[in-house]
């Protein structure tokens, strides 16, 4: 029988969550609210004006909250006494990491799966790189690099076409986008032991940072740069595909992802460059990461596969955030205990 699901909140991005679940196998999309019940309507599926009446009538098995970090707290809960059976939160999680850890303990007391929608990972170029790390393709992860390029943060309009509250965020490039970084970072490299940041705004018009340096190191040596500037661009006929370039270098080879989302391994010592995945244009977002997120939570909580951000693991992004702020204050590398 198939997860009956339902959205909370209907804005920019969660349209690609609505699309995401009438697509995802094994799961059916039975209702949406939002302030403005039409854009759920929008969406292709039923509003409801209250939390109550839709756990209530459509008996829903996965509530998918997707509205700033303001409402989460208050979401999780009620979701947890309505008795929902799986909750997923946007990320970022919560408004600070002591929030996070309350509501992480109390769905872990009720026994509901808590999973943070942290789409980036399930990129189809990010899959692909990890399973050439792991099967040995570059020998020993040395190097990890990520230039974050999106192009929107330039001038007195930034933002304001797609997500104007972006303007306001004290904490932007981090806090709102480097998370998605932070997290494959863990993906791809595991934990790191020491951390240096360093963060400025750019544009003046908006409050937080919108560029900056995330240096991490690793015990065996290894070293991950996020290098992120949304003032500036890269070369790529969509931006919002993969967002930035990205080198992981290793002992025996280099993987390198392009703006169209190619993946190419050059052996160390050659010239020549073999492809792993080619660039096309994929449905959704970003390599259509919400449906494979969506789709890996529906096989998780059927049982086919091993969950991937719950609540528990994604603080320990929550808490590398928090280090990079520390960090960009302290301006000094601090070490990393997750």
């Amino acid at each position: 029988m198939d997860l009956r699901v339902a959205c909370f909140g209907a804005g920019y991005f969660a349209g690609f969550h609505y699309d995401a679940w009438q697509r995802a196998k094994g799961a059916a999309l039975v209702g949406g609210i939002d302030l403005d019940p039409a854009r759920v309507v929008a969406y292709g599926t039923q509003a409801f004006d209250s939390l109550d009446a839709l756990v209530t009538s459509q008996k829903i098995d996965v509530l998918d909250i997707i509205t700033p970090p303001p409402t989460h707290a208050a979401t999780v809960r009620k979701a947890i006494a309505l008795g929902v059976k799986a909750i997923i939160c946007q990320k970022p999680f919560c408004t600070s990491l002591e929030e996070a850890q309350s509501l992480t303990a109390e769905a872990e007391t009720a026994g509901i799966p808590l999973i943070i929608h942290e789409n980036f990972r399930f990129q189809p170029w990010f899959r692909t790189i990890k399973a050439a790390m792991d099967s040995g393709q570059i020998g020993v992860p040395l190097q990890t690099t990520f230039r974050l390029r999106t192009g929107d943060g330039q001038g007195p309009e930034a933002y304001m076409d797609r997500q104007p509250y972006f303007q306001t965020m004290p904490r932007l490039l981090i806090h709102e986008t480097g998370v998605h970084y932070l997290d494959t970072f863990l993906y791809l490299m595991g934990e790191p032991v020491g951390i240096y940041a360093d963060l400025r705004r750019v544009n003046p018009v908006i409050a937080g940072e919108d560029a900056g340096y995330v240096l991490f190191d690793y015990a065996n040596g290894a070293r991950a740069i996020f290098d992120g500037n949304r003032c500036l661009d890269f070369d790529t006929d969509n931006p919002r595909r993969t967002f930035g370039e990205a080198l992981i270098e290793g002992s025996e080879g280099t993987l390198t992802l392009a703006g169209d989302g190619t993946v190419t391994l050059r052996k160390f010592g050659t010239q020549q460059s073999k492809t792993l995945l080619s660039g096309r244009d994929w449905p959704g977002f970003a390599g259509d990461c919400v449906l494979a997120l969506c789709q890996h939570v529906a096989d998780g909580l059927a049982g086919h596969a091993t969950l991937e951000n719950t609540a528990r693991d994604y603080l320990r992004v929550v808490k590398l955030a928090e280090a990079a702020y520390a960090s960009d204050a302290a301006q000094a590398r601090l070490p990393v205990d997750l």
